[in-house]
């Protein structure tokens, strides 16, 4: 669901071609990025086309990704993709640097093709939000978190988002660490305190405000909302209505999360869910649902 978000396309493969660029590190599924310069048909074809590459006083290695199958092509053991990498790398017209270049090309065979280009590897920013100062055992996963903003905002210029019942801020906190405009909203005094809590422990700057999503007055691009469940904040089927019927009232666009299918009270808001997907811990299930 993520990758149609980002992409308008989703791939059954290990691997996806697109024209869309997206920072890898956005996505806590995305391992890496190969900003494809040229391809080829073979290797000395493709010496012959990074040649005209002039770097000047840039530093760089060249890494070959066929470390595991990919898609039908298999994975090239290391000894052979070594010499790859020597073979590209001697005729690049530049200064090699093994340890820290300033660029690092890769070069990836994938169905009888070479892509050459430059690579950019992911790095797991959702890693680092796993210890938060305050945390709820029900609250989302930070990787759910992470894809779930992705899911709302694919495209962050121009965007205004709200998660206008943000607990603990898990999503803000994904969501601000990714430079989405998104701010946060609770009913709860102290969950909005630990909320706005966690989001200065990560060095982040964001707003988390106080009270219903019914007093909200601003107009935002997207809302995320994470129905709230749990012993201790049992809602109806009415109090699940009004929180969507809200959410349409201030966003052209909402991902819910919900533990309980509740198609019927979408359609009676109003929406149309237009992508969907069960997230999974255990034997715990979500959905997430895309509504326009």
């Amino acid at each position: 669901m993520e990758m149609r978000a980002f992409f308008n396309m989703d791939s059954q493969s290990n691997f996806l071609i697109s024209n869309v660029e997206v920072d890898p590190s956005r996505s806590p599924f995305i391992q890496d990025r190969l900003k494809v310069y040229y391809e080829s048909n073979s290797i000395s074809d493709m010496k012959q086309l990074v040649q005209e590459l002039k770097l000047n006083d840039t530093t760089y290695k060249v890494i070959c990704l066929n470390k595991m199958d990919i898609d039908q092509t298999k994975k090239i053991h290391h000894p052979e993709r070594r010499q790859i990498e020597r073979e590209i790398g001697l005729v690049i017209d530049g200064e090699p640097d093994l340890d820290h270049p300033d660029v690092v090309f890769g070069l990836i065979h994938i169905n009888g093709r070479w892509y050459f280009g430059k690579h950019t590897i992911s790095e797991s920013i959702w890693r680092h939000h796993l210890h938060k100062p305050n945390s709820y055992s029900t609250a989302l996963s930070t990787r759910v978190a992470r894809a779930v903003s992705n899911i709302a905002v694919p495209h962050t210029e121009g965007i205004r988002a709200i998660d206008p019942c943000c607990g603990i801020g898990t999503v803000v906190i994904e969501a601000l660490s990714m430079g989405i405009d998104i701010v946060g909203r609770d009913i709860k005094p102290l969950v909005c305190k630990g909320a706005r809590e966690n989001i200065a422990y990560f060095g982040l700057n964001g707003t988390v405000t106080l009270g219903p999503i019914s007093e909200v007055t601003e107009y935002y691009d997207v809302a995320i909302i994470d129905l709230p469940y749990n012993l201790y904040t049992h809602i109806s089927r009415e109090e699940q209505f009004d929180i969507i019927k809200q959410a349409r009232r201030i966003a052209k666009q909402v991902v819910i999360i919900t533990i309980e299918t509740i198609d019927d009270l979408l359609e009676k808001a109003d929406f149309k869910i237009s992508d969907r997907c069960i997230a999974k811990k255990q034997l715990f299930k979500r959905q997430i649902l895309l509504c326009e």
